[in-house]
């Protein structure tokens, strides 16, 4: 049971019953499966709160004490380049669509349009027609709970098109429209990256190993751990509703992740079976060394998702859950499955080609090893950096900070409806806010929680007035008292996008200068709710927690390097070179996306801002994903250092050993990110672009150069643990057998490197 307890332990008892540790796996893929299918009624485009900000407290108040559960909109626009409003022809077209709405057995209770306020002689009905009279306005409110209403809502996009005439479009955006939108698209987008990445990742794995069979391995392991990991989100979705990324971000994250963890076993088993080990053998020392590299890198990255999970956000809970689920899921595959897959395939995983395993290929491997630690180009790499360990970290620490300069000019935005691509939802937002406008989509919702009385009355008859001077809103500023007269509704709407920056000028001058100048003392009791009140609130959190979730990520990861290294040095060393390629992948955002240097060079969309939720996870998945590199290298030095005691020598195999390998684990990563980097909604593409820049930067400047020369510098220091320290568990991660990869190489092919520490 104990020897269960460990990486090589399990790898072994994997690899001694595969076809149990295979029926399992199998059985837990029909479950995961099942259970996916249900996956997409728990997703939204909501991004909710945990916590109790004031845009929400003033949202719950309003359904607790007003209007009950808020309900669905859409905006009709109806719209012609030719005909106007008079034109029988246009009647035609909204009285076609009146008739559509309502077949839908009650599902919607539509606004009166303008030709019956016209009729009534309402004087609103000049609000829904544009100043041309080329376009009408008709606000729809649906019944219903929001389940119940997206179940049925292809039946309402199908009754506005349907009503679409020759010369007189028919167009709707709103809660409907929007939602659906987006998530056609990310289901797309999601269907183009994977046939953009996995034929990519196959042919890069190919020329890794050499190998078909050892090529299909770590991609057959990774869409198992997707399915999972999709399947367990699933579970998760029965209890809280899940952003519609999530299912973009377990890809995304599982195939990374996936690959790159049954690269490492497999390389690492090739190997053992090259240095004389039979099957099982050969099974065992990877587990023990590879597996257990990847079981602490595994750790690291859910460590640093987890940070996601401290944000008071239903967006960073659903796709910090997906994420953390699909890296979980990945270790335990590697773990188990892994083993088991070896054991069955044995050496059929070099097919097609066929290798010798015998002494004298053992020998001849031994004599390859013995004098390629300083050839070939990573051998160049090391011994250049090394020879040159100054220059070399000066130049990669300028280079990195010089890039991350433009950071420090981030603006942090949302993606609303402007940033779709064309579509009728987007030629109808287009429309309704050029010819009315767009905050008709999300008026402020001021809340009064107070009692129907004189002084309550001129407050609000103040604010009111206010709202109206300033110029930013249309002018029916509209109140609303619920039923027990002790909370007053005031609805106003902007004259511009709600989105924009301007917007959320005015709702800082609402709250903090309108409401107090009217409300005096009692300005405690109002509350300003609804589209833009919310993603400023959001955005204000997001300050609130990021130095929280910094402090979490970064002192898990010192903790747990600690333990795995026993270093002191090895920790902090690797915090700095992380945060110096993440500060750098900022700046690069902010000049592509946000400043647009080379936008359409990538087929990028040009942003007035960042997605507000996109640094903070970026920082948490980097910092996991690069530990990785960090861990895999370190590693292989570490089992040298201990092996021989030379610091220089052990720095210079482990870049030799791992530097390939992590090239292509790291193209592998770029590739994938790529894949959605190159979708069309702009939050994943700066998602995608940012993670991927970051690991090739990771892969190239920060594990090649700086770790390699900052290492030579700092020598035997590198391993420094004060005495007071070493009570702590030994749990580091290389094993204790020497290789001959690991034999030092002979003084006179070191001497370019001088003499070890």
């Amino acid at each position: 049971m104990r020897a269960l307890l460990s990486t090589a332990g399990l790898a072994r008892a994997s690899a001694r019953h595969p076809w149990r540790v295979l029926g399992l796996w199998l059985i837990i893929l029909v479950l995961a499966g099942v259970s996916a299918s249900g996956l997409g009624k728990a997703l939204t485009t909501d991004a909710n709160f945990t916590g109790t900000p004031e845009s929400k407290r003033g949202a719950e108040l309003i359904e607790q004490r007003l209007t009950g559960a808020t309900a669905m909109t859409e905006s009709i626009v109806v719209h012609s380049d030719h005909a106007t409003v008079d034109d029988p022809a246009f009647k035609a077209t909204v009285d076609h669509l009146a008739a559509n709405l309502a077949g839908l057995d009650g599902l919607t209770e539509s606004a009166p349009n303008y030709y019956q306020l016209q009729a009534a002689g309402a004087p609103s009905a000049a609000q829904l027609v544009s100043k041309d009279r080329h376009s009408m306005l008709i606000p729809v409110t649906f019944a219903g709970t929001n389940e119940a209403v997206t179940d049925r809502g292809d039946a309402y996009l199908d009754a506005v098109h349907q009503a679409e005439s020759a010369d007189v479009q028919v167009l709707t955006v709103g809660d409907i429209s929007a939602n659906k939108e987006f998530n056609d698209i990310a289901s797309s987008d999601l269907e183009k990256a994977e046939q953009f990445a996995l034929p990519i990742t196959l042919i890069i794995l190919v020329l890794v190993f050499g190998a078909l069979v050892a090529a299909g391995v770590p991609l057959l392991l990774a869409i198992s751990s997707i399915v999972v990991a999709v399947g367990l989100t699933a579970l998760v979705g029965r209890v809280m509703d899940l952003s519609f990324y999530v299912v973009n971000m377990i890809t995304m994250i599982g195939l990374a992740v996936g690959i790159d963890y049954a690269l490492f076993i497999v390389t690492r088993y090739r190997e053992e079976r090259r240095h004389g080990l039979d099957t099982l053998e050969a099974i065992t020392r990877a587990g023990a060394t590879a597996s257990k590299a990847v079981l602490f890198s595994g750790i690291t990255v859910v460590f640093a998702l987890s940070g996601m999970l401290l944000m008071p956000s239903t967006i960073f809970h659903s796709l910090g859950t997906g994420a953390v689920l699909v890296v979980i899921v990945a270790v335990a595959a590697m773990l188990t499955l892994v083993p088991a897959m070896l054991s069955l395939i044995g050496d059929k995983i070099d097919w097609p080609r066929r290798r010798r395993y015998d002494a004298a290929a053992v020998a001849e491997q031994e004599r390859y090893d013995h004098e390629t630690i300083h050839r070939g180009f990573w051998g160049t790499v090391a011994r250049v950096v090394m020879t040159h360990p100054v220059p070399a970290v000066v130049v990669a620490v300028v280079l990195l900070g010089a890039v991350a300069i433009p950071y420090v000019n981030m603006h942090r935005g949302t993606a609303g409806i402007e940033t779709l691509p064309p579509s009728d939802t987007k030629s109808a937002y287009a429309i309704l806010n050029r010819d009315f406008s767009a905050g008709v989509l999300a008026p402020y919702e001021i809340v009064v929680d107070a009692p129907k009385n004189a002084q309550t009355e001129a407050n609000i008859a103040t604010l009111t007035e206010a709202i109206k001077a300033e110029g930013d809103f249309l002018p029916t500023v509209t109140v609303e008292w619920n039923q027990a007269n002790d909370l007053a509704l005031v609805k106003a709407t902007l004259t511009r996008d709600s989105n924009s920056e301007a917007a959320y000028d005015t709702l800082t001058t609402l709250r903090k200068q309108l409401i107090p100048s009217a409300f005096g003392g009692a300005a405690d009791q109002v509350y300003v709710t609804g589209s833009t009140a919310s993603n400023a609130d959001f955005f204000h959190i997001i300050d609130q927690y990021t130095p929280v979730i910094f402090v979490w990520v970064l002192g898990l990861s010192f903790l747990l390097l600690l333990l795995a290294f026993r270093s002191l040095v090895v920790p902090v060393k690797a915090i700095l070179m992380n945060l110096l390629s993440v500060g750098a992948t900022y700046g690069l955002m902010v000049l592509i996306f946000q400043k647009g240097y080379l936008h359409n060079l990538f087929g990028f969309q040009q942003t007035p801002t960042i997605e507000a939720w996109v640094p903070i996870m970026l920082f948490c998945v980097l910092f996991g994903l690069s530990m990785d590199y960090h861990v895999f290298l370190l590693s292989r030095i570490r089992e040298h250092y201990d092996e021989t005691g030379a610091n220089r020598t052990s720095v210079a195999v482990g870049l030799q050993a791992t530097a390939r390998l992590i090239t292509g684990a790291a193209l592998i990563m770029v590739v994938v990110f790529a894949g959605f980097a190159a979708g069309r909604l702009s939050a994943f593409q700066q998602l995608g672009f940012g993670l991927g820049v970051a690991v090739l930067l990771d892969a190239t400047i920060v594990r090649s150069v700086l770790v390699p020369a900052a290492m030579t510098l700092l020598g035997n220091a590198n391993w420094y643990l004060p005495r007071w320290l070493e009570w702590l568990p030994d749990l580091r991660i290389e094993g204790g057998r020497p290789t001959p990869a690991q034999t030092p190489a002979p003084v006179t092919e070191l001497a370019a490197l001088g003499t070890d520490d």
